[in-house]
């Protein structure tokens, strides 16, 4: 039997703290060491935005920017880092899709 994109285990880790960035970062590679056939995505808001900044990662890939937080915090991104419009916005849309949601 052939694996769809439906059985893709799907992953949305929030993180809007610096403490809950290092978890999210923490888990993504967990997940991913065990299942590395795994769909992750870490979005991030308020704090830990400028946390992420600070401090480059192997799990960068899977970041996903709150553009609303970079704007209020007159904060720059290197432009290779995904950008979401608003993180809530975000946050919901893959959960209509199907994702799991996990705050870090």
């Amino acid at each position: 039997m052939t694996a769809t994109a439906e059985d893709t285990l799907r992953l949305l880790i929030h993180a809007s703290t610096e403490g809950a960035l290092a978890r999210a970062r923490s888990n993504a590679i967990n997940l991913l060491r065990a299942e590395p056939t795994a769909a992750v995505e870490i979005v991030v808001n308020g704090p830990a935005v400028a946390a992420a900044l600070a401090s480059p990662h192997d799990t960068d890939r899977l970041l996903r920017l709150c553009a609303n937080t970079l704007a209020n915090n007159d904060l720059e991104a290197d432009p290779e880092l995904a950008r979401v419009k608003a993180a809530v916005l975000y946050i919901a849309q893959r959960q209509r899709d199907g994702w799991s949601y996990m705050r870090a």
